[in-house]
């Protein structure tokens, strides 16, 4: 959401009054009862996680604080995650003001109405708690990027995006023939994500794309290993990487 850690902002804010109205809603304990927990997971993944850390969501994007760093000092002194909803709900409406270039960046409207406050009540309900989310909100979201090996074909590799927006292609292991290969990257989210390959002297990369976008890179590759990845600031980092074995 931004660079700036979630509970220091909370601090300020509070002191300025600026979330008393989204803390009027929500008791200091409770993070409403009306809360889809499985529909904010959801947009979470899709709309936050390829910039913060939760663990339980399994997102690892880096570019925004570790949510549940963020608050984990807070819980454990006592803050009830009603107030976190609050804070969450607050930064997701009223995001702060950086430049789209900057790595913290986040755009306004991400998710809105109903929606925002879902998002806020799965980060204050799950941030910093242990182990896994269980039953329907376990299965909420698929694994991303555990899909089978995927095999060129007619000189083409077909290494979408993960369609939800995590940070992940739908595989982490390719295979090719030696010779020219058009590598593509289909990206259905609103994610921007991009392919680029690199390995025995080739670094190519393709244009970064979303909403139904295809990044695209023509090499002509020899018999070896490449690594495939995406180039958007954080992502590699956060596990949008895998293998091409050429043989």
């Amino acid at each position: 959401m931004t660079p700036t850690p979630l509970r220091t902002r909370f601090l300020g804010l509070a002191a300025c009054g600026v979330l008393a109205a989204g803390l009027s809603a929500c008791g200091a304990d409770d993070v409403g009862s009306n809360a889809d927990l499985i529909a904010g997971k959801q947009a979470f993944v899709e709309k936050c996680g390829s910039c913060h850390v939760l663990a339980r969501a399994d997102t690892k994007g880096i570019a925004g604080p570790d949510l549940d760093e963020a608050f984990r000092q807070s819980i454990n002194d006592g803050l009830g995650r009603g107030t976190i909803h609050g804070v969450v709900r607050e930064q997701i409406l009223y995001p702060a003001i950086l430049p789209p270039d900057h790595p913290g960046y986040m755009p306004a409207d991400l998710v809105t109405g109903k929606l925002a406050s879902d998002v806020a009540a799965y980060v204050a309900t799950v941030a910093a708690l242990p182990g896994e989310d269980a039953g329907k909100l376990g299965s909420a979201v698929a694994a991303a990027g555990d899909g089978e090996p995927v095999a060129a074909e007619d000189g083409v590799l077909a290494l979408p995006a993960d369609p939800g927006g995590q940070l992940a292609y739908i595989t982490k292991v390719a295979t090719a023939p030696p010779g020219p290969l058009e590598i593509t990257s289909e990206n259905e989210s609103s994610v921007p994500h991009d392919i680029a390959i690199e390995g025995n002297g080739v670094d190519e990369r393709g244009e970064v794309v979303q909403d139904g976008g295809v990044s695209r890179v023509d090499v002509t590759l020899a018999a070896g290993e490449y690594a495939f990845y995406c180039t958007v600031a954080g992502h590699r980092e956060g596990g949008m990487e895998g293998t091409l074995t050429v043989e």
